[in-house]
């Protein structure tokens, strides 16, 4: 089954947005729209699970970028440009690393090469486990998602943060099935594509937050440093939910990074 998805312009380079854990395709209305006007063919899905998207079984990464590659084939496209937030960041590194040719450029928004890994030396596993309890707690407890997002949303974001991007991003989190919510906690913790952020052959642009508590600047710095072909920009004042908190500057990196001219593969005609 093809994932559901929301899509706008009409534009040869296809833009494939993929939301993070407590998002939907609404995620990126503001991206939609802005680049739909720029002339690019917007498209943001609901990952499997989410809005009208059937769930898939096993819930794994290898599952959410097959669904990913299924939704471009389904979308006519040789190859797209992939913008991942969040836990859609690492589905877009999966993606990439089991079909690079799909992917002719990647932006990484809030997100990670790994989840769960320490570096302090804490076991790992434990603490992964200790961070899927603690968000599934209030749903144990008998609250609801509504619940979870009006607690959640707000320790996310920076001080810098427009009011109506943190309304949506709580409606969005809000509309999250719980049992999709609990199952793709247990799959984020299963991500770890470290090994392979070296062997990303397209440009990529990393944009971070920096109040982003999720994923740390330090953390984005040090991705964009073992991609070849990568920079970073950083949104001050801002938390994870970047491109609802700051639309504006997240839509202008963006529009620069894609108005830059494709390096010598002639790939950039979608």
């Amino acid at each position: 089954m093809i994932p559901t998805f929301t899509t706008l312009g009409g534009g040869s380079t296809t833009v494939l947005m993929l939301h993070g854990i407590g998002g939907g395709h609404l995620a990126f209305a503001p991206q939609v729209e802005t680049l739909a006007a720029a002339g690019y063919r917007a498209v943001a899905w609901d990952m499997p699970g989410y809005g009208h998207s059937p769930p898939i079984e096993p819930y794994t990464f290898k599952g959410l970028a097959q669904s990913c590659i299924d939704l471009i084939d389904a979308l006519q496209c040789e190859h797209v440009v992939l913008v991942g937030h969040s836990m859609g960041g690492m589905v877009a590194q999966e993606v990439v690393a089991r079909r690079p040719e799909r992917v002719s450029r990647l932006v990484l928004c809030g997100t990670s090469a790994a989840f769960g890994k320490r570096s302090d030396g804490r076991d790992a596993e434990a603490w992964a486990k200790q961070f899927v309890s603690q968000r599934t707690a209030p749903l144990d407890a008998g609250q609801s998602m509504a619940d979870v997002a009006s607690r959640l949303v707000p320790q996310m974001i920076g001080p810098g943060s427009l009011p109506e991007g943190l309304k949506l991003a709580e409606h969005c989190m809000a509309s999250v099935p719980a049992a999709t919510y609990r199952r793709a906690l247990d799959c984020l913790v299963t991500f770890d594509r470290q090994a392979d952020l070296a062997g990303i052959g397209v440009p990529t642009l990393l944009i971070g937050g920096e109040f982003d508590r999720v994923a740390a600047p330090a953390v984005m710095k040090q991705m964009a440093a073992t991609i070849p072909q990568a920079r970073y920009a950083e949104l001050p004042g801002i938390g994870h939910l970047m491109n609802l908190e700051a639309p504006e500057a997240f839509d202008g990196l963006l529009l620069d990074f894609l108005n830059q001219p494709a390096p010598d593969r002639a790939r950039e005609t979608h």
